[in-house]
């Protein structure tokens, strides 16, 4: 009995062994699969952002007569934000993936400036507003624009922005 115990005990490790080999090539395979190119270290990036369009005619409404006041010549995009590319910038555009240096002033639609700076962070990490928008434009790019509460921080107050507030940025790339 105890020779049949030892043929288990061996084939056991043998099979845990293999199945340790299998997961390293299964984690292998799959992290190839976003490699691109001869350099191996060159990952892709082809992320959009997640969004559901703006129906908000109100927020709508006032995000247009802030463009009129301030003389802003805005698009819309298909998910509610309207924007104005002043400048750009590089002919490559930045993706969700990249970390961006972002020189920005925001502003609540009654003018009171909430905040202002330069960042660096991931533009996946950002409100989805920046991530639908600013991959319009390249590094050295300058844009407003301007975005629904939705698209925003929505219905949860911050710091010096009150909940269900649409929110303009005024954005450079450096």
């Amino acid at each position: 009995m105890t020779h049949f115990t030892s043929k288990i005990t061996k084939k056991a490790s043998f099979l845990a062994i293999i199945a340790l080999i299998c997961t390293f090539f299964a984690i292998f395979s799959i992290s190839a699969c976003n490699m691109k190119g001869s350099d191996s270290y060159s990952l892709t990036c082809t992320t959009k952002a997640n969004f559901t369009k703006d129906v908000n005619a109100a927020q709508r409404t006032a995000m247009i007569a802030f463009c009129t006041a301030n003389s802003i010549n805005y698009t819309v995009d298909s998910s509610g934000v309207l924007y104005q590319i002043i400048t750009p910038g590089a002919s490559t555009k930045v993706n969700l993936c990249e970390t961006l240096s972002i020189t920005y002033t925001g502003k609540l639609l009654n003018g009171t400036q909430f905040d202002a700076g330069t960042i660096a962070y991931d533009l996946s990490s950002l409100i989805v507003g920046w991530q639908i928008v600013v991959p319009y434009i390249g590094k050295g790019g300058h844009i407003k624009i301007l975005i629904p509460s939705s698209l925003g921080y929505g219905s949860v107050a911050q710091t010096k922005i009150p909940a269900n507030s649409p929110l303009y940025f005024d954005i450079i790339l450096n």
